[in-house]
């Protein structure tokens, strides 16, 4: 009788988990196209390999221009798109790219550690949905706009 108690405890766990992971997944961003020099940092990679056009960045992967460099970015949701210009010598970080299919919500976070980015949001999936770009100082919240954010290199 005991075992059959933890085994159904178990088992409602285990479903309840599923359910969960079920409801969010993951978005993509892709490199519409290069000028110059990139490098991307795949997760869990500690090597930088060479960015390419039509390559897709998930959440978690870094992005950095080399000196005259830039890279054009499209992040596509369900119904939210936005691109985003990285210009030259940035790095970038997809830190959040999340889509929860049971609430109707997008979440985008954008890391800049350094750098410059031009962003044009298009349209926000809902209401709740977000779109934020962090810097080492700020986070900054976005409703649908065109606009740039730049960090200069710490003294």
């Amino acid at each position: 009788m005991k075992m059959l108690k933890v085994a159904g405890i178990l088992f409602v766990v285990v479903c309840m988990a599923w359910s969960v992971n079920a409801e969010e997944t993951t978005r993509t961003v892709k490199i519409m196209s290069i000028t110059g020099g990139a490098d991307v940092r795949l997760t869990g990679q500690g090597e930088w390999i060479t960015a390419e056009e039509g390559m897709i960045l998930n959440q978690g992967d870094v992005i950095k221009t080399g000196p005259d460099s830039w890279v054009l970015l499209n992040v596509n949701g369900s119904g939210e798109t936005a691109t985003v210009e990285v210009n030259s010598s940035s790095q970038l970080l997809m830190a959040q790219l999340l889509k929860d299919t049971e609430k109707g919500t997008e979440h985008t976070l954008l890391d800049l550690a350094i750098g410059e980015i031009m962003i044009t949001v298009e349209k926000i999936h809902s209401a709740k949905s977000t779109f934020d770009v962090k810097t080492p100082t700020s986070t900054i919240g976005v409703r649908g706009t065109k606009f740039a954010v730049k960090v200069d290199a710490l003294d």
